[in-house]
């Protein structure tokens, strides 16, 4: 089956408002970014609620749509601001649902919101490909956290972890005719990386990754010249900008046509000058603080966000 040619980039976003947000222990062991935080429940949810809107209104003021869906109370979802993980959405109308590895995050797929998109927003969805099977025999593969999409030229990047594992690769990767390319990446303690989008993001023109995160020379070079050959320039960033959230950005279409950078202040304050310069030949770059749900949860404004590529009716 060939598929609609699909843009990188997308001018419309999902996005989960947090209900119970705070930080799960479920995911603390596989997620070595989350829970430096101290705060109450309570408080992490207060502080995540102003940080959400906030970057909500960020967006939408500098052109970008924002498709806003309120979590619910029950089941208790305290990752539920990161749907990136359980769906995304295809320019030939077809939606995926991601296994996941925590059980309390598997509650997160709602069908109500593909029928939200579909019935009362009027996007085509042509087809559902559910992945959640794949769970029944403990093999994960959370989204566009656990794959960075080339969508141009159909490539998908995956480090391998326990939320990232080839059988349930194979299958996106067949279904939705991509090419995988897989590699092993560690934190400076050398633990595996839980998600592929904390430490890269592919754009249109431009790649940011930080390739000494990659153990193995042959993988880091074999990647490094599929982003030169795909046309991108790239920016490498270190271990301190990794630790600060720096490779969880995402690039975005604006209405009026531009390219938008969005990521965190932390990761902001973290790039150089000479980085930061590069960003802003490539696009508007918006940076909006979230502080208390890095902390808390160990993702960040890339995670937040589920690119929306599908066709309107």
């Amino acid at each position: 089956m060939t598929e609609k040619a699909e843009s990188q980039l997308a001018s419309t976003v999902l996005m989960i408002r947090p209900v119970r947000f705070e930080s799960n222990p479920l995911t603390a062991a596989s997620n070595r970014f989350q829970g430096s935080t101290q705060a109450s429940s309570e408080e992490q949810q207060d502080a995540a609620l102003d940080e959400f809107d906030s970057l909500v209104e960020q967006l939408r003021d500098h052109g970008v749509a924002v498709i806003v869906v309120a979590d619910t109370a029950e089941p208790h979802t305290p990752d539920s601001i990161f749907p990136n993980n359980w769906i995304s959405f295809h320019a030939d109308g077809r939606v995926v649902l991601y296994p996941m590895e925590a059980e309390n995050r598997r509650t997160e797929r709602r069908m109500d919101v593909v029928e939200k998109l579909d019935a009362e927003l009027r996007y085509t969805v042509r087809e559902i490909v559910d992945l959640s099977h794949h769970e029944q025999a403990g093999h994960y593969l959370e989204g566009t956290g656990s794959m960075v999409l080339d969508r141009v030229n159909r490539i998908a990047y995956a480090c391998l972890s326990s939320r990232t594992q080839l059988d349930a690769l194979g299958d996106f990767a067949q279904r939705m005719d991509y090419d995988v390319v897989t590699f092993e990446a560690v934190d400076r303690d050398g633990a595996p990386i839980y998600h592929t989008n904390v430490l890269m993001n592919v754009g249109e023109k431009l790649a940011v990754i930080c390739d000494e995160a990659i153990s193995r020379d042959q993988q880091r070079s074999a990647i490094l010249q599929r982003l030169e050959d795909t046309g991108h320039e790239i920016i490498s960033l270190s271990y301190d900008q990794l630790e600060a959230f720096a490779g969880n950005m995402l690039e975005l279409r604006t209405q009026d046509g531009g390219r938008l950078i969005a990521m965190s202040q932390q990761a902001f304050d973290s790039l150089s000058d000479e980085q930061v310069s590069m960003l802003q030949r490539n696009g508007k770059v918006l940076s909006v603080a979230i502080d208390q749900i890095e902390a808390s949860a160990g993702g960040s404004v890339r995670c937040m966000l589920a690119e929306v590529h599908l066709p309107r009716n």
